[in-house]
């Protein structure tokens, strides 16, 4: 793979994931206690003996720039690996950043030349999923392909949510829809895309087109240089709410696939203060755990069932936290209650306070179609007063302390409290 150059776009802002992405980019966003998303593509590169690999960031990079680091996590440093953030290329305007996924790959063509290469092998940072790319490759070369599509069959209602290919009996693409009201296929592009450097260079000079899903793969597939590579393992976009809970319970379910230790998932553990300073996670008298995740540093007293919790989490007694995931240094005081929430990083949930007990049907008034099958989302450091009743489907915003809440406490079902960004 050492004439194979990969590149990561992480620059998207990911905005039906409403608070968790307020202060992070969504490739940034906290996954499956430990992880973040992004490293799952930077893990999948690293065990398919890539050598060369850049991350295109543009929306609130800095706490996945932070994460990166040098890359020496997943082993891209020294001399003949590496891994290089490229930031927007600003050009006489400020709104000159990257338009699309084609136009930030054409705004650092200087990086495609300077390090010459067969293939160019573009991922996206927002998945969650294992893939040998080396497989990938190889498929792509034998078909004699000048563009391949990793792809895979999907359930037909959501096939508006994809690019979905028709092919020949030869894996050809032979038609195109993006994002269809009405498919004719359910064979969806999963984002992930092999082309022949020579040809992708010569594709992004000779148009202004700006995305590859609607305008550089038709180009491909009317000249007829555009396959597919059928992958039939787990992959999961986690781009909406209910998408990354579902995904962070299937690590707690077997038969889902989904095994981060068996794939060779790597994270930045220094950054991530997963083992800096962390005890073992700690279950005291009166802890009762069931089908959950721990990470290091938990201090359990009360009960947890069927959830995934972060480094720091603090359980006190009576508290129940089920079928949720909290996030890094939160503390759910003595008898609070959680029922299908998730909550970021350093959240204090007051004594007593009830989260996501309501009714799942009622969607979020502000945000109905990033919330409607009954989880409630709690921001970055926000408090959660004693006493307080949360409904489903609600948002609570970053950052909100106790003067900014309802009075009372209360937040009916598909309500918001704090302000509105998305």
């Amino acid at each position: 793979m050492r004439d194979t150059l990969a590149m990561i776009l992480a620059g998207g802002v990911g905005s039906r994931l409403n608070v968790l992405v307020s202060h992070r980019a969504k490739p940034a966003v906290p996954f499956g206690g430990l992880y973040r998303i992004i490293d799952f593509a930077l893990s999948n590169a690293m065990n398919s003996g890539l050598t060369q690999l850049a991350v295109l960031t543009q929306y609130k990079p800095l706490s996945l720039m932070r994460h990166i680091g040098n890359g020496s996590a997943w082993d891209f440093g020294g001399r003949s690996r590496e891994v290089k953030i490229l930031p927007p290329r600003t050009g006489e305007k400020d709104s000159d950043w990257y338009k699309g996924t084609a136009d930030a790959v054409r705004q650092n063509m200087d990086f495609l030349e300077s390090r010459p290469s067969k293939e160019v092998l573009i991922l996206s940072g927002d998945h969650v999923y294992y893939m040998d790319y080396r497989d990938m490759v190889r498929h792509h070369r034998a078909s004699g392909a000048r563009v391949t599509v990793a792809m895979m069959t999907v359930a037909w209602e959501e096939t508006n949510q994809f690019g979905i290919g028709i092919t020949d009996d030869t894996g050809r693409i032979v038609d195109w829809e993006e994002k269809p009201e009405k498919a004719r296929s359910n064979l969806a592009s999963m984002g992930i895309y092999v082309f022949d450097t020579e040809y992708l260079l010569k594709s992004l000079r000779s148009t202004k087109d700006v995305d590859f899903g609607h305008h550089i793969l038709p180009q491909a597939m009317r000249a007829g240089y555009l396959y597919a590579y059928i992958f039939n393992s787990y992959w999961r976009d986690v781009g909406t709410v209910n998408a990354y809970w579902d995904a962070n319970m299937d690590l707690l379910r077997p038969e889902r696939r989904l095994d981060t230790q068996l794939w060779g998932v790597v994270t930045n553990v220094e950054n991530e203060g997963i083992f800096h300073d962390r005890s073992p996670a700690r279950l005291l008298p009166g802890a009762r755990v069931r089908d959950s995740s721990l990470a290091a540093g938990c201090i359990i007293r009360g009960t947890v069932e069927g959830s995934v919790l972060s480094p720091g989490v603090i359980v006190e007694a009576e508290a129940e936290v089920r079928h949720s995931v909290v996030m890094h240094d939160t503390v759910v005081q003595k008898g609070a209650v959680l029922h299908r929430v998730v909550c970021d990083k350093q959240v204090t949930v007051g004594r007593s306070a009830r989260i996501g007990i309501g009714d799942p049907e009622v969607s979020n008034r502000r945000y109905p179609k990033h919330l409607h099958d009954g989880i409630t989302l709690i921001g970055k450091r926000a408090v959660i007063p004693q006493g307080a009743a949360v409904g489903t489907n609600c948002i609570v915003f970053p950052d909100l302390r106790d003067a900014d809440w309802p009075a009372g406490g209360v937040l009916p079902d598909g309500e918001t409290a704090g302000e509105s960004s998305f």
